[in-house]
């Protein structure tokens, strides 16, 4: 593994007829075109990123969350001027291999607006081996065919912020990985436990109360919270799936005080998951 060396030579100034005049400052090229030109298609095709088994983060606070968790790996490619780097590299961080990228570099592969100092591609965790039998455990969110990434991100932060043990991921669902999905979760997904399943055969076995999100059914606010439970979510638009509806053990909903017609999913799964951690017993 290679620690990321100290910085190289100082920028320079540009001269007047350098196609980076714009930036004011000049790093040598320190990436192979190669390389680069493979990180801007892992950037752009999402279908290359999944062949791959990666996914991409970036941002000091996102890549952070992702490193000091300790169960990925991966490449970071990181700006000379990026604050959060040594040569004495903490256990966890050894499991990555340091890349020294220019700020012109840097530019050529972000996806965001503005280059940050850092930048990591990482491995796509290995699934872990689920049982309906862990559901017994601790609070779970479920989510049936939610297709919107930005959704899907939020719920993983949600999760997070609320200690829900696991999220359930059904068919149809956005891909956890995606670059929407990425963003939306800031960081959460580094400590998600994430299992794609067979959601009506998992909730049939489930062996708790199953509490699905619906426009009729006990008020969230006075229901009496299991200290085990599966949460789900449904679609944006259609709600809950006949497969899934007929696993429900009880419906919940949250009462509306206007005339809109409905919640985004990921608000009203924050509003459950905050009603049944107040509501429910103590461990």
């Amino acid at each position: 593994m290679a620690l990321l060396p100290a910085p190289g030579p100082q920028p320079t100034a540009l001269a007047n007829n350098s196609p980076w005049r714009r930036h004011r400052i000049w790093y040598p090229p320190m990436i192979p075109a190669a390389e680069i030109k493979r990180l801007q298609r892992l950037r752009d095709d999402e279908r290359f990123r999944r062949d791959q088994g990666v996914f991409i983060v970036e941002g000091d606070k996102a890549v952070r969350e992702f490193v000091d968790f300790g169960r990925f790996t991966g490449d970071l490619y990181v700006r000379p001027d990026w604050a959060g780097w040594s040569r004495d590299a903490s256990e966890r961080e050894r499991a990555y291999t340091y890349h020294e990228t220019s700020l012109i570099e840097m530019a050529r592969i972000t996806h965001l607006p503005s280059p940050s100092a850092i930048l990591a591609v990482l491995a796509r965790p290995t699934p872990a081996a689920f049982e309906p039998a862990q559901l017994g455990v601790g609070l779970t969110l479920a989510l049936d065919t939610v297709q919107d990434p930005g959704n899907v991100g939020t719920i993983i932060r949600i999760a997070d912020w609320y200690g829900c043990e696991r999220l359930l991921f059904g068919d149809g669902c956005a891909d956890p990985y995606s670059q929407k999905v990425v963003n939306a979760s800031k960081g959460s997904l580094a400590r998600a436990e994430i299992h794609r399943v067979d959601l009506p055969a998992v909730l049939a076995a489930a062996g708790v109360p199953v509490l699905g999100c619906d426009l009729e059914g006990a008020d969230v606010h006075t229901f009496a919270a299991p200290a085990a439970a599966v949460v789900v979510v449904g679609n944006e638009g259609r709600g809950l799936s006949p497969a899934v509806q007929s696993c429900i053990t009880q419906r919940i909903t949250i009462p509306a005080f206007g005339r809109a017609e409905s919640l985004n999913a990921a608000v009203a799964a924050a509003i459950v998951c905050d009603n049944l951690r107040r509501l429910a017993p103590p461990h």
